[in-house]
């Protein structure tokens, strides 16, 4: 999910290397820890087109307009990953892709993921040229995936109102 910083920071702790290569507290915790939701964004002011477009129907990418590049990428970054030029955009996306990769979800142990399960975890190459993570729905016969299978983005809202983009075959 994009976003402007680390999902843990700026409540997580600096820490340092202590033994056997772990990371160790410098500073104690005093505060309770939070219930941390990691199917969330965090939307800031760079992503908030991004979250705001998905909540109406509509994936956006981010495109660079330098004159020898010109390729579309995602996550949202705001230069371009290719060429490091600072002349990007948002830019609609059509919505098809195929799938690349997938994984069924049978465990997972993080909150709320785990009332979840099992799901499609999928990384989908979008018709306009990058890769994106996300999840497959309404996929009945998981043994019936396969690489190159015509998707089409859907949108979920959250029950806290956030709208994710995810992916369904055609």
């Amino acid at each position: 999910m994009p976003s402007g910083r680390c999902r843990r920071c700026p409540e997580c702790p600096k820490g340092k290397k202590g033994e056997k290569g772990r990371f160790e507290p410098s500073t104690p915790r005093t505060e309770p820890a939070m219930d941390v939701r990691f199917d969330l964004p965090e939307a800031d002011a760079f992503t908030r087109p991004y979250w705001d477009a998905a909540a109406e129907g509509r994936l956006l990418i981010r495109r660079c307009h330098a004159p020898a590049c010109g390729r579309a990428h995602h996550y949202p970054r705001e230069c371009c990953p290719r060429c490091w030029s600072e002349d990007v955009t948002w830019e609609r996306a059509s919505g098809r892709a195929t799938l690349y990769t997938w994984s069924v979800v049978h465990r997972n142990d993080l909150p709320p993921f785990g009332a979840r399960v099992p799901y499609v975890a999928a990384v989908v190459d979008l018709a306009e040229g990058p890769r994106m993570m996300t999840e497959l729905v309404d996929c009945e016969e998981p043994a019936a995936l396969r690489p190159g299978l015509p998707l089409e983005v859907a949108f979920r809202e959250r029950a806290e109102g956030v709208t994710v983009p995810v992916f369904r075959a055609r």
